[in-house]
């Protein structure tokens, strides 16, 4: 990926003095237009000055293009995530996400009957969680409460609640979670009070 950022920020100085040529304007010009120096901008130019947005945003309201179109990043950068499964306590983890910190999706694979026989084992952490279950029934010991996920229903929670998760019956069971920070919603909630039972 560092790769394909450096080409992009190697390409935009020469994009620019294209640019400049091809509307027949000078250094000078430009420089009175934009009030970037002429130093910087025939820095910016030859590669020497990387393109921040302090440049590049004048450059662009004097040239009349939006700044991608300076920026010229190539279409065929890849978005696709290509995840490393791991696996803990026998249950298949797919993170979803390549960006550390911030929101962290995952994808769960539980095996039928892993959680059988199993007693839960409430943890708490910082953060809040999102589940959204896609296939099989997911069984959910929330605080003091205990109950079923279905296919297509969702959950939230501020996990310092002690939470654990397990089949709910002998099926294999997916589910998709999103794990955020401390302070990091996805949308508002109210905020779990130990002595709150509307925590869900």
């Amino acid at each position: 990926m560092s790769d394909d950022f450096d080409a992009v920020l190697a390409a935009v100085g020469p994009r620019l003095r294209a640019l400049r040529r091809r509307r027949g304007v000078t250094l000078t010009a430009l420089a009175e237009t934009t009030g970037i120096p002429v130093s910087t901008l025939s820095r910016l130019e030859s590669g020497h000055r990387k393109p921040g947005l302090e440049l590049l945003l004048p450059l662009a309201r004097a040239y009349q293009v939006p700044v991608d179109e300076l920026i010229g990043a190539p279409a065929d950068l890849d978005p696709r995530v290509r995840p490393q499964p791991f696996t803990r306590n026998g249950m298949t983890v797919v993170p979803l996400t390549r960006k550390p910190g911030g929101l962290q999706a995952y994808k769960h694979i539980l095996p039928a009957g892993l959680t059988e026989g199993r007693e839960p084992d409430p943890r708490s952490h910082e953060g809040y969680h999102w589940l959204y279950v896609l296939r099989g029934r997911l069984r959910v010991v929330l605080g003091e409460k205990d109950f079923v996920l279905a296919e297509g229903e969702a959950a939230e929670f501020d996990t310092h609640l002690p939470h654990w998760f397990g089949n709910a019956d002998d099926h294999h069971v997916e589910f998709l979670s999103i794990l955020g920070p401390q302070g990091e919603r996805v949308h508002i909630k109210a905020r779990f009070r130990p002595d709150d039972d509307r925590a869900l």
